[in-house]
């Protein structure tokens, strides 16, 4: 952001044009009406400098960079001439960076250049798309279908649909020397994680009304904070019983096994008690006829659409309790842990998270809740440790 400041009396405006740092006299003298002369230019300049119509010698002709700034005009004019339209240019760019991806991340981005990004901006050249345009586009979005019946693209859809436009234009703009126009787009505020666990006597009523073939699968996404991909892909090769841990190296995409989501994801999680019991007269049924933990009597991973329709929600309903989506487990496991007293860093661990502050910020709220602690605890602390009374006892 550029500014108006003093230099031997005089004023003088300092900001970036093209990644130039620009310092011009104006002349003026230091006064309160001079400086809000040249801070109402400064605006102006910025503001033209953002919807590229910005003319520098129209403001400075008498400046030494005004030959510059041609110089540099032309040679951009020349690279945006030769600039591709979007849907070639963003072709190349998905195949040069395809094998930094993990597959679903890919077929992601796939479904968004061919379902939003290219019939929007396919056949204009790259460096002919404006903030306007951009903006533009967007404000279509919240109107489009989402994927339930009756829905709309939420917020973090649409982030996630502009991301690859942002990605795509900056580095369109970095090879053929124009300016991005992506300056000043902010993504969209999005609502804040609907964290909604269940407590310790809904967790036994589930585990005792659930098929007994899956108690064993729900108990474990319930006690250890597995993904849905995570337990799906489980395979028998990452229990290790001798050391009582799980090891999440792999997931179950798509129905295809892949490397887990982010780096921080491939983690280690200690088996409690109940779990290792479990898993253990587990294997006994399916270690025979499947190297996955939790399988199909054919052997085939558990395809978590049909378990969630068919098992998680009947027996939601069939007990009375309200619908909340399997994911939900994962943050029961979190608040169950905090509600017990275990050390922040080991249960952000085995969640994956690279620090504990995620874990404060979802989770906190819901630790007294849990343990019916309601400061009485610190109220015994300061009647044992403290002389309240005053008379040094």
């Amino acid at each position: 952001m550029g500014s108006v400041r003093e230099r031997s009396g005089k004023l003088q405006i300092d900001f970036r044009y093209q990644n130039v740092r620009c310092r011009e006299n104006t002349g003026l003298v230091d006064t309160s009406a001079n400086r809000k002369k040249c801070e109402a230019a400064l605006k102006r300049i910025e503001a033209e400098i953002v919807t590229g119509t910005f003319n520098y010698a129209a403001y400075f002709p008498n400046s030494k960079k005004v030959e510059l700034f041609r110089s540099i005009d032309k040679r951009r004019e020349v690279a945006r001439s030769d600039s591709p339209v979007f849907a070639e240019f963003a072709e190349t760019w998905f195949k040069e960076k395809r094998p930094e991806w993990r597959r679903s991340y890919a077929n992601t981005i796939r479904i968004t250049l061919d379902k939003y990004l290219k019939p929007e901006f396919g056949e204009h050249a790259v460096s002919a798309i404006k903030k306007p345009d951009i903006l533009a586009f967007r404000a279509t979005l919240p109107d489009q279908p989402g994927i339930s019946e009756g829905s709309t693209l939420s917020h973090a859809r649409i982030n996630k649909i502009m991301q690859p436009l942002r990605m795509i234009i900056e580095e369109a703009s970095d090879r053929f020397q124009f300016d991005s126009p992506w300056t000043k787009i902010t993504p969209l505020r999005q609502p804040k994680t609907q964290v909604d666990p269940f407590n310790i006597s809904e967790v036994n009523l589930i585990l005792a009304g659930v098929r007994p073939d899956m108690r064993t699968y729900y108990l474990t996404r319930f006690l250890t904070a597995m993904r849905s991909s995570e337990i799906d892909g489980l395979q028998w090769k990452y229990v290790d019983f001798e050391r009582r841990q799980i090891l999440v190296r792999e997931a179950l995409v798509q129905g295809k096994m892949e490397a887990t989501k982010t780096d921080g994801s491939s983690r280690t999680i200690d088996m409690s008690q109940p779990v290792h019991d479990a898993l253990l007269a587990h294997r006994a049924v399916t270690g025979k006829i499947s190297d996955y933990v939790f399988c199909m009597s054919t052997g085939n991973p558990l395809i978590n659409r049909n378990v969630t329709g068919r098992i998680w929600y009947p027996t939601l309903d069939r007990l009375g309790l309200r619908r909340r989506r399997p994911y939900q487990t994962r943050h029961t496991a979190a608040t169950l842990w905090l509600a017990s007293g275990e050390n922040p860093e080991w249960i952000a661990r085995q969640m994956g998270h690279s620090s504990t502050q995620m874990l404060f910020r979802i989770y906190s709220r819901f630790v007294p809740d849990l343990t019916r602690r309601d400061g009485s605890a610190f109220e015994r602390l300061l009647a044992s440790k403290f002389d309240l009374d005053g008379t040094g006892e």
